[in-house]
């Protein structure tokens, strides 16, 4: 990362330049941070030390980078973190989902288009117009796509405080929020972090149905329903299998009960708007769905990366959860014999679980 400077750049005019065009691209809030984390880097490795990342191999691979972003991009000497509101305005209410046994619940975020792709677009745009003003710079764009550690980032640059759920919470708009990050060479002023404001409120660790958020700021994601959904690739453990009602992908409840979330705005993005009526589907229906349909129905969306088979699996699960009717288990008796072994072990569990 190096860039030749003919005339010296008035970095904190730059500054409120790059916030108000990441406003006009779509950011709802945009902070700068530098790049020491050392306080989180001995919190994550004592995370994985305890192996509460479960399979997620990748988080200890990549060692120090994720807490060093100049180990990741040499050269890095500021982190910009911005953040892209979500919340469907036009989806079905999460809470009535969420309490129908017969629906699936799918993480709001999930919806509509894949979040990786406008995000990372919208970064593209911000460099290309700071690029414009200053010549070519060192940068890279991120959004939950490397080794970064993008909430602690994003409370560094003061977009809000890491909540007891581990999530990133802001005083306007609560936690139904994308992070994107780019990582640059340019010398930016930083920007002050905001104090926490959780308080004395668990609200998301009561919450919690398979208590994943093991103490305060403290998550193991073995027992989380979002790692269990998306992440994990083999057999969910039967103990935790009843405790996942009719989550089919992803897990929002933590973000539900906390009362920052009352000030949530719904997204003024399209492109985050339900597609294929996920927002309230039918578990019977999502469940006879073949695998092109799958594919078809799961296009440009986060979805589609947990693969066919991890997606009958979730929702065998959610089946065995629901009330007893022929329908459900006519349509699990369809499954029985299906070729893959992870499917019909988890089909199996949910007949039994309708005698």
């Amino acid at each position: 990362m190096h860039h030749a400077q003919t005339a010296p750049v008035d970095y904190a005019a730059l500054a409120r330049d790059i916030k108000s065009w990441g406003h006009a691209l779509g950011f709802q809030q945009i902070g700068i941070a530098d790049t020491e984390l050392g306080e989180h880097e001995t919190r994550l490795l004592n995370w994985l030390a305890a192996g509460r990342h479960g399979e997620m191999h990748y988080m200890e691979k990549h060692g120090t980078h994720r807490t060093r972003p100049a180990e990741l991009v040499p050269g890095t000497l500021r982190v910009i973190s911005v953040r892209m509101d979500y919340l469907p305005g036009s989806a079905a209410s999460a809470d009535e989902v969420l309490h129908n046994p017969e629906l699936g619940m799918i993480s709001r975020y999930a919806l509509g288009r894949d979040y990786h792709k406008v995000v990372r677009t919208r970064l593209q745009k911000l460099a290309d117009q700071i690029s414009a003003r200053v010549g070519p710079f060192g940068y890279r764009a991120f959004t939950d796509s490397a080794p970064v550690l993008e909430k602690a980032l994003a409370e560094k640059a003061g977009l809000g405080w890491i909540g007891k759920h581990t999530n990133l919470l802001t005083h306007d708009a609560g936690s139904w929020f994308f992070l994107g990050e780019l990582y640059t060479d340019l010398l930016l002023p930083v920007d002050a972090p905001v104090s926490n404001h959780c308080g004395t409120c668990q609200a998301c660790i009561d919450i919690c149905p398979t208590q994943a958020i093991i103490a305060p700021y403290q998550l193991d994601a073995r027992r989380c329903i979002s790692y269990l959904t998306i992440e994990l690739r083999g057999s969910i453990p039967v103990e935790l299998r009843a405790l996942l009602g009719n989550h089919i992908y992803g897990c929002d409840d933590c973000q539900m009960v906390c009362p920052w979330n009352k000030f949530a705005q719904p997204t003024p993005e399209p492109d985050f708007a339900p597609r294929h009526s996920l927002d309230a589907p039918k578990l019977v229906e999502l469940f006879s769905w073949s695998e092109e349909e799958f594919l078809k129905k799961t296009e440009g969306s986060a979805i589609r990366r947990i693969g066919y088979e991890c997606w009958l699996r979730n929702i065998a699960v959610a089946l065995g959860n629901a009330p007893h009717s022929d329908l459900v288990t006519a349509a699990l008796k369809i499954r029985a014999e299906h070729p893959s072994a992870l499917v019909r072990e988890h089909v199996v569990w949910a007949l039994a679980q309708h005698g």
